[in-house]
């Protein structure tokens, strides 16, 4: 009887001191990373990539999955997998380096709010385009198709690739720059270097547009290449 009493004596203090134990266990276990801690890093890390857009950047950044138990990071980093980049809908990477090793990955979108160039009348193919040919508007630049044109003075002078119809976003690859020079065309050509300036008369060989690179022959015979100018000047640099 004495012994049975004993055994259930110590049953007993083994299941109060039960709660402590599990209480020391949690305090001895890994403590595991804030997810909130992760987002603001995701956040953080995509406005300093989109620094220098043309617009009011605002990034939103997915759920993370509260069920995921990671290990406490010392200083989570944000990177952009590859095909990745800081537009529009997007993906970024967070990894820890220590004192666990792990990565994760999380949805995104960055929206730039800004101005761009639409066509404010319809445009022909080759028309030439004028101030009054364009519009600015506002929207949001990641919804636009790649190359939209944000600044006036890249469309201005320039001529429509293709026929644009009234209100379209104008693209880079939509226009073309104004043809300057015509093959057989008399050129006078500016040769510029450091602290003067020399002109003569020349004969354009080719094609050029405002820009490109051309080639003229002076009345010597001799062939020299230079950026072909609207008035048909063709400028050299020494």
């Amino acid at each position: 009887m004495k012994h049975s009493f004993h055994i259930a004596i110590a049953a007993l203090s083994a299941l109060l001191s039960l709660p402590t134990q599990l209480a020391l266990a949690q305090t001895a276990a890994e403590p595991r990373q804030d997810l909130a801690v992760l987002k603001q890093t995701a956040e953080q890390f995509l406005r300093t990539q989109a620094t220098g857009l043309p617009g009011e950047v605002q990034v939103t950044v997915g759920a993370i999955d509260p069920r995921m138990k990671l290990p406490a990071c010392t200083v989570p980093e944000g990177f952009l997998p590859p095909a990745s980049k800081a537009w529009g809908k997007t993906t970024v990477g967070i990894r820890c380096n220590a004192p666990s090793a792990w990565t994760i990955y999380v949805s995104a979108q960055v929206r730039v709010h800004g101005e761009y160039i639409a066509a404010a009348a319809p445009l022909a193919q080759g028309q030439t385009i004028t101030q009054g040919d364009i519009a600015k508007v506002k929207g949001d630049l990641t919804n636009l198709p790649s190359g939209v044109i944000t600044d006036a003075s890249l469309a201005i002078g320039r001529t429509a690739a293709t026929t644009i119809s009234l209100g379209s976003p104008l693209r880079q690859d939509a226009l073309r720059n104004q043809q300057a020079i015509q093959q057989g065309q008399a050129v006078r050509v500016v040769f510029n270097g450091d602290g003067f300036s020399v002109s003569s008369e020349a004969r354009a060989l080719n094609n050029a547009n405002e820009g490109q690179l051309t080639q003229v022959r002076t009345p010597a015979g001799q062939v020299v290449s230079g950026i072909a100018k609207l008035g048909g000047i063709v400028e050299l640099t020494y």
